[in-house]
């Protein structure tokens, strides 16, 4: 059974950093395009990064320079390491693995606020 699960997430100051990690199983981890997205109540989901097989990366205007996502296909795992991090950051931050099919994990919170 595929399980996509996240961590790393919690409140945090602003202008602190966060890394969010999200573990992949029972998927071939390393043909996957993985990607971080994010929720807040009322909006719709959005892309904040997503890193490719080859490890390309691709970021939402709105991060970059503060966000970078990074991928250890040993590990299974894909990381969000978000810096200098604003009250509008606050939502919930889902990862995403896609490739034939598609796979969300559940969310992690991030909160920042003082």
């Amino acid at each position: 059974q595929v399980q996509i699960v996240e961590s790393g997430g919690g409140l945090v100051q602003p202008g602190g950093s966060m890394r969010l990690s999200c573990t992949a199983s029972e998927i071939a981890f390393n043909l996957y395009i993985l990607g971080w997205y994010r929720q807040t109540p009322g909006t719709q989901r959005e892309l904040v990064a997503e890193i490719d097989s080859g490890g390309n990366k691709k970021y939402a205007d709105s991060f970059k320079g503060r966000f970078t996502i990074s991928r250890d296909n040993a590990k299974n795992t894909v990381y969000l390491q978000m810096n200098n991090l604003r009250p509008e950051d606050t939502a919930v931050y889902y990862c995403n693995a896609w490739n034939r099919d598609e796979y969300w994990g559940q969310g992690t919170q991030v909160t920042v606020s003082s």
